[in-house]
């Protein structure tokens, strides 16, 4: 049970809600929209108006009856929340094609978030630069993170050398993990979000093929239940 005077834990769900909001809003925002409803976001998102409200008054009182939100006031508390309002340097790791495609990625810099080094084993790689960001050799890791207070590691490494990175990882500043190789990664120290686009694609791929799945279940009902129509 909550105690007098403990903050209440925000479930995941909630926190993975927030970043629609925020675009959501943004998209107000250059619309000129200068307040809306948690109705009139219900039919944009497609929640419940009152799971709306439940979500944003896990961190504060921000709309007024009868008027709604602030669109401006309520995208940059959203802002805040998700710690958007300050940079974040960011270090990339694996210089591969996806390494390469993230790098190249413009909308890391236009939320804060500044990649400013890239690691990689392959000699043929070390020194050149990606987007402007230059490559090092993996053996400058530790030393370039605490040098450079870095908040997040971004992972592109094959599987079996996610092991070591993690280990180097560990003796450093960082704080946070971005985790796009294949491995699932739990640490204690670390906070890590593990990226599995494969599964992404899987469920994709249940997705587009649902209507062929409830087809075949009602087939095999049928089977069963032959007199029910």
């Amino acid at each position: 049970m909550e105690q007098p005077g403990e903050i209440k834990k925000v479930s995941m769900a909630v926190i993975k809600r927030l970043p629609k909001y925020y675009k959501c809003l943004g998209n107000l925002l250059k619309n000129n929209v200068e307040r809306v409803s948690s109705q009139e976001l219900s039919k944009i998102l497609g929640f419940t108006a009152s799971q709306i409200r439940q979500d944003l008054n896990n961190f504060g009182e921000f709309g007024q009856q009868g008027y709604g939100y602030n669109v401006l006031q309520l995208y940059t508390e959203i802002s805040k929340i998700l710690g958007l309002n300050t940079i974040h340097k960011m270090v990339l790791i694996g210089a591969g094609n996806l390494g390469q495609a993230l790098a190249n990625y413009s909308e890391f810099r236009t939320h804060g978030f500044d990649i400013i080094a890239i690691f990689d084993t392959n000699p043929n790689l070390i020194g050149r630069k990606i987007n402007n960001t230059p490559i090092y050799p993996v053996e400058d890791m530790e030393y370039f993170i605490n040098e450079n207070d870095v908040d997040i590691a971004i992972l592109t490494v094959p599987k079996d050398k996610t092991e070591k990175v993690i280990e180097v990882l560990s003796k450093t500043c960082i704080r946070g993990i971005w985790n796009f190789t294949p491995a699932e990664i739990t640490t204690d120290d670390i906070i890590v979000e593990n990226v599995h686009l494969i599964d992404s694609l899987f469920t994709l791929s249940y997705r587009i093929n649902e209507d062929k799945l409830q087809e075949r279940l009602l087939k095999q009902k049928r089977k069963i239940f032959p007199d029910r129509r």
